[in-house]
């Protein structure tokens, strides 16, 4: 969403953050359009659709910066789900869309920073996660996790508010967390202190080239259901100094989720992550559902 916004649409987004723009009447037409191409996609091949509210930076912290105490951002967290109960409600395939309440680290999402023990972190995603859970949110996922304890603080945050969570992990060109775990060490690792309790995990913000060494064949495989890969194969590092959106070849990422599902039997949400728009997503959907 953030990628395309900034570089396609040329939208300002202070932080990176996508959330702001709910307070804008033109920003508020933006998002509509965003959710709408997507929906139409998914009508179009007659799959089901995971849409994630635009709060990946509405978390304390972020909110604190961009200057939003906690009462607008608790309101602006609810007023993104209903933005996403309007897109539903127009879609022709409404009944096929969740709504998932979308939530991001308390620190970067490119490296393991802001680190938290699993207690802070439960009480620090807390007040998003239950205005989640009040509202008509089907469910929670936050993206980005660059290391465990914040991963185990807010699945135990769901938990306790009674709304499914998914976890999707940041991985590196080695296919490690930033902090170093093994992404198949992460899953057991939450899983483990969890209870097993995280509906599934997920895999994003890594190009396939990244990770796919890992993808060993284990159990711990079966836990890992969703991949929103980046179109770039450029590393964190690279990505984060560059001026230019890299958004790839589409049709090649495509082949590459593809090639994947040899190896990843337990995949069936797929979507994009930096540098990926409409025309990745079209790819993804027309190759997953051709035979053979």
């Amino acid at each position: 969403m953030e990628t395309t916004l900034i570089f396609r649409e040329r939208i300002d987004l202070p932080h990176f953050a996508s959330f702001v723009l709910l307070d804008d009447p033109d920003g508020l037409e933006a998002l509509r359009a965003y959710y709408a191409a997507y929906a139409a996609i998914a009508d179009e091949h007659g799959v089901g659709l995971v849409l994630d509210t635009p709060t990946w930076r509405a978390n304390g912290d972020w909110g604190a910066l961009l200057g939003y105490a906690p009462a607008r951002l608790d309101a602006v967290n609810r007023r993104a789900v209903e933005l996403l109960e309007g897109v539903r409600a127009d879609a022709d395939n409404g009944d096929a869309i969740l709504i998932s309440g979308c939530i991001g680290p308390r620190g970067d999402g490119y490296v393991a920073d802001a680190l938290m023990s699993t207690e802070e972190a439960q009480s620090y995603h807390e007040p998003q996660v239950r205005a989640f859970a009040d509202s008509a949110a089907d469910l929670v996922s936050i993206l980005t996790v660059t290391y465990l304890d914040e991963a185990v603080g807010l699945v135990r945050a769901a938990e306790e508010a009674a709304i499914p969570a998914v976890v999707s992990f940041t991985v590196e060109t080695d296919g490690r967390l930033p902090d170093g775990t093994a992404l198949r060490e992460a899953v057991g690792a939450v899983d483990d202190a969890t209870d097993a309790s995280a509906a599934y995990y997920m895999i994003n913000c890594a190009h396939p080239d990244h990770f796919e060494d890992v993808l060993d064949g284990g159990a711990w495989l079966e836990r890992v259901r969703g991949l929103r890969a980046n179109a770039s194969r450029k590393s964190h590092a690279e990505l984060a100094e560059s001026e230019d959106l890299d958004d790839g070849d589409p049709a090649e990422l495509a082949a590459d989720y593809v090639r994947l599902r040899s190896r990843f039997p337990s995949l069936n949400v797929v979507g994009g992550c930096c540098g990926t728009d409409e025309r990745h997503i079209e790819e993804i959907c027309g190759a997953w559902s051709r035979p053979g």
